[in-house]
């Protein structure tokens, strides 16, 4: 067995490039090491805004952390990329096995190594409750 890394998936390494570099979204679901992923493809720049914003709570250490997390969502969109290591997901669920997703409420974010990825589809899981369908 050999110590490389599993190679990424260059189609979905062209998916994540367009939403880092030309503000694509996509409906996605991804299979990652036994456990389904579900939800909308968005630029690093645009998780690392919305992570920044989630950690504000007047403290100083949620201060210095949000403007290290903006600060590093500028450099993430700042210039194209010539690769993409990480996929960037917005109202994000997580299935293991036949439970409920986990998180179940709320806009989730979720980031992901490219290279862990086993597969894909097109579109996302809703469940037969949700409005969003």
């Amino acid at each position: 067995m050999s110590n490389q890394p599993e190679p990424k998936d260059t189609v979905l390494e062209l998916f994540v490039q367009a939403a880092n570099n030309h503000g694509f979204n996509l409906d996605i679901t991804l299979n990652v090491k036994g456990a389904v992923v579900t939800g909308t493809i968005i630029s690093a720049r645009d998780y690392f805004e919305s992570l920044s914003g989630t950690v504000e709570d007047g403290s100083d250490v949620a201060e210095k952390l949000s403007d290290m997390l903006s600060n590093a969502g500028e450099s993430a969109g700042s210039e194209s990329q010539p690769e993409a290591n990480y996929i960037h997901l917005k109202n994000a669920n997580v299935y293991v096995g036949d439970s409920k997703p986990t998180p179940s409420k709320g806009d989730i974010l979720w980031r992901g190594k490219l290279s862990e990825v086993d597969g894909f589809f097109i579109g996302r899981i809703v469940d037969g409750k949700s409005k969003d369908s």
